[in-house]
């Protein structure tokens, strides 16, 4: 089975180039390597010993094209002869058997033509010496919003909410029902909720691999995201006008609560609150 991985990049190349090393000490080596580089000319060829690729993709109207650059990273991997398609955020460090765990969890029954999720540990700031590979695992402590099976279990789940694009696999064929990213989403947030959405509509369901393990490198971040809030509020539009329901709840909660937005709740249009300026709204399109 060929395996890829995908990621997408927009600076963070401490974290880009901590990834190769990871990938580089994997006790399956990835069959290719697509980085999609997103508004970021700097970002080069990955590492002679990773074989892989470097696309290039400009942004919408200053939004970062995320569902358009993962559509794009699948495309070319699957035109590369890709089986396997692995989706690493450019901050998360790839356990060595992460991707011989996906590949045995795309065989098993219990995993088969299921979105295949790996648990991410969220790792606090490195030394001066930065991260030590060969430690990660004594750091493992998965985020607990998520199932964290034991290595060797693979355990279905029914529920797309819980879906992230930290880290997953699919197969070429699973990924072709499923049909890619839904593409009008530009900017931060809801683009993986909706596509486990549409992942449950073609029957397609999670499963949560205990050996797929990630760690993602610590850097500087707000909670809740107010750096994004003008793409969450679009982008939650998007998502209610498209499935009648509201994603990212507990980040539209906290907004309300500071004051920065209005509305997002029942049946009333998520809107930015007086003051707080964003892009222009983009029109929804039919699932």
């Amino acid at each position: 089975m060929k395996t890829a991985v995908i990621t997408l990049a927009h600076g963070r190349h401490a974290h880009l180039a901590g990834q190769q090393q990871a990938l580089r000490a994997s006790t399956l080596r990835p069959g290719d390597y697509v980085v999609v580089a997103m508004d970021d000319p700097a970002i080069a060829a990955p590492h002679p010993d990773v074989s892989g690729t470097v696309l290039r993709v400009d942004s919408a109207g200053g939004n970062l094209p995320l569902a358009r650059a993962r559509n794009l990273g699948a495309e070319t991997a699957l035109d590369r002869g890709a089986e396997l398609l692995v989706f690493l955020d450019v901050d998360c460090l790839p356990a060595p058997d992460l991707l011989s765990g996906y590949e045995q969890a795309a065989r098993d029954p219990a995993g088969a033509g299921r979105l295949l999720c790996g648990p991410v540990t969220y790792l606090d700031p490195p030394g001066t010496g930065g991260y030590d590979l060969s430690g990660l695992a004594r750091l493992d402590n998965p985020h607990p919003a998520r199932p964290a099976p034991e290595p060797g279990e693979v355990v279905p789940d029914e529920n797309p909410d819980l879906f992230w694009s930290l880290s997953f696999a699919v197969t070429a064929e699973t990924w072709q029902r499923i049909g890619g990213f839904c593409e009008d989403y530009t900017g931060y947030g809801g683009e993986d909720t909706d596509f486990a959405r549409l992942a449950r509509r073609s029957g397609v369901g999670l499963a949560w691999v205990g050996a797929a393990r990630a760690y993602h490198q610590w850097h500087p971040t707000e909670d809740p995201p107010v750096q994004h809030v003008a793409d969450i509020v679009r982008n939650a539009n998007l998502f209610y006008e498209r499935w009648g329901a509201w994603p990212m709840g507990g980040w539209l909660t906290a907004f309300r609560e500071r004051g920065l937005i209005r509305g997002g709740t029942g049946a009333e249009r998520c809107e930015l609150a007086d003051g707080i300026t964003g892009p222009r709204e983009p029109s929804a399109a039919v699932p």
